[in-house]
């Protein structure tokens, strides 16, 4: 069975992950109890169910602990992917206010005490944070609901076998991706940005691509990213982990960013057979996907 747990802080998008699988044809259950998770999947054992997304939070407290080891039961039998979707606590506290919504720990039932929004959030971390180091984790803080759905749908084609990278553009005036393993800021190199016939086109469009190609800076910048990631992919993979986030930051995450994570993604994609290594690819293109969900 493919088991997909979708947690992490509340108030990032875990409602608009889950009707993401929803829609993928998966069986979906909200706000399950930690402690009724094993059961769930021998029920579903028994009805043949072959694609699972539990969605669990830590309304629960202190329970959430038991966990890492619960999956790691399941993880004997069964394939469990863990998708934690994480916001910094600006942008909580701005989607708490919109909804008007109670933090889930805002209220202490035993003490009776109200916590601060900010209290609550931070405790939240606290408790999530041993299943955040094994996930594939989902910075939503400057991402739509649109783009955070396209963002699953590409995740739920990824072959769930081996590490799978993600190549991530992004731009630092919005600050850096909190799920980035790998950070490489291209700011240095020249922008597009003041060419006024490039400014309007991104990284994904030929006169920009033709306009950085001539650039030796820009192809040295690629050249070393890329032996980089060539010499520490073996290392990453020998750590156990399922995903690797390689974000490559410009200023606006339009044009140089863009590029470059393009050109890394065929790089690797491409020799891929010839690394002889259990490889997956993911390309995001952070702003350039928010104002595409905008749009549509």
């Amino acid at each position: 069975m493919q088991i997909n747990l979708i947690t992490g802080i509340s108030g990032s998008g875990k409602s608009v992950a889950l009707r993401a699988f929803e829609d993928a044809g998966y069986d979906c259950v909200d706000n399950l109890p930690v402690s009724l998770l094993e059961n769930l999947i021998s029920t579903l054992e028994k009805e043949t169910c072959e694609q699972v997304a539990v969605a669990i939070d830590a309304r629960r407290g202190q329970s959430i602990e038991y966990l890492p080891s619960i999956l790691e039961n399941l993880r004997k039998h069964h394939q469990v992917r863990i998708v934690f979707l994480n916001a910094d606590t600006n942008t909580l506290i701005q989607r708490f206010s919109e909804t008007r919504r109670r933090h889930p720990l805002s209220t202490n039932a035993k003490q009776s005490q109200s916590a601060t929004l900010i209290e609550a959030i931070e405790k939240e971390r606290n408790l999530l944070e041993p299943l955040r180091a094994q996930a594939h984790s989902i910075d939503t803080s400057n991402l739509p609901a649109h783009a955070l759905r396209s963002w699953i749908q590409d995740l739920l084609k990824d072959k769930h076998v081996g590490l799978t990278v993600v190549f991530e553009s992004f731009g630092f005036k919005k600050g850096v991706p909190s799920e980035a393993d790998l950070v490489f800021d291209v700011r240095c190199l020249p922008n597009p940005h003041y060419d006024k016939v490039l400014r309007p086109l991104t990284g994904n469009d030929k006169p920009v691509k033709e306009f950085l190609e001539k650039i030796p800076e820009v192809m040295s910048m690629e050249s070393d990213i890329t032996q980089f990631i060539n010499k520490w992919l073996p290392h990453y993979i020998a750590d156990g982990r399922s995903y690797l986030t390689v974000a490559i930051g410009c200023t606006g995450g339009q044009h140089r960013s863009v590029y470059l994570v393009n050109r890394l993604s065929e790089h690797f994609r491409a020799q891929k057979d010839l690394m002889n290594l259990q490889l997956n690819f993911l390309d995001r293109h952070r702003e350039l996907d928010s104002i595409a969900a905008a749009r549509s």
